[in-house]
């Protein structure tokens, strides 16, 4: 079995120069289809769920198809919860065995935000769990979670002070990329990924990785960042995959749902599969 520690895995990413995939699965079939391709690159990968998913399948079930999918897998598997501003649903996860939280108060004051960072943080670090904090906003929305506006902004010092204070694992900042598919070019910001490296230990994530090119994301890499967030291309991968395949039944009125599931998670696979390769964690999974 390999069920790994999200921190763990980040942390050694950090110092070594290459980011751990964090996707964002929808169900058992996303679940296998992505372990799968992290086994055969040899890399480790962080499972995440958003707070719908939680709530349309249920902690209990994607709890238990994590770790199945897990124990199959000889590359180190964690799981992790999106984007949740809801406390009570990060409460049920760490209840049903998640082993990291990313608390999103980016819609608080900044004085609301901190307060309730250090009492999740408390909550989940009693439970053994690590908790991801963003207190200013990632531009876009994902999964009903977020704003297409710049609701807070912070400097970089002050995202450090917070984290240090409250006991923040993971920072999660405004690095020029956004949720969903890009409709014009974006500004980014490696520059104050580099920053954040110069100025704390703590592992920095990038959200909003779906569209960018290689280069993106390898200077981001260089510049420290340790995790990197893919949710929009897994469920283009997931919803085009069952298309095609649909598409294929009609035309042959040959209607097999196993087949879809297979078509599915082939097609997933192939899609992630390839980030493996170019956040360089190809490898990095003993």
């Amino acid at each position: 079995m390999t069920i790994a520690k999200t921190l763990d895995l980040v942390q050694a990413a950090r110092g070594n120069g290459y980011a751990v995939p964090a996707v964002n699965i929808v169900d058992a079939h996303s679940i296998r289809a992505v372990v799968s391709a992290a086994e055969k690159a040899n890399s480790p990968v962080i499972l995440q769920t958003s707070v719908k998913t939680v709530k349309m399948l249920g902690a209990e079930v994607l709890a238990a198809a994590y770790r199945y999918s897990a124990a199959q897998s000889s590359a180190p598997v964690s799981l992790h919860l999106d984007h949740c501003p809801d406390r009570a649903v990060i409460t049920e996860v760490i209840k049903h065995g998640w082993d990291s939280v990313l608390f999103d108060a980016s819609d608080r004051d900044l004085d609301t935000a901190w307060a309730e960072t250090r009492e999740v943080v408390a909550e989940a670090h009693a439970a053994g769990v690590a908790v991801e904090s963003e207190i200013e906003n990632i531009i876009g929305v994902e999964d009903g979670v977020g704003s297409d506006v710049a609701v807070h902004s912070y400097s970089v010092d002050k995202l450090i002070e917070v984290a240090v204070d409250t006991g923040t694992d993971m920072i999660a900042p405004q690095l020029g990329t956004a949720h969903g598919q890009y409709k014009s070019t974006p500004v980014l910001r490696q520059d104050r990924a580099a920053e954040f490296a110069a100025k704390t230990d703590l592992p920095v994530v990038l959200h909003g990785g779906t569209g960018l090119a290689a280069e993106d994301f390898h200077s981001f890499i260089d510049a420290g960042i340790a995790k990197i967030n893919i949710s929009t291309a897994l469920k283009y991968a997931y919803m085009q995959g069952s298309l095609a395949h649909l598409k294929e039944c009609e035309a042959n009125d040959k209607w097999d749902p196993v087949k879809l599931f297979n078509a599915i998670e082939a097609n997933v696979a192939t899609v992630i599969g390839e980030n493996f390769e170019i956040f360089r964690s190809a490898g990095k999974g003993a």
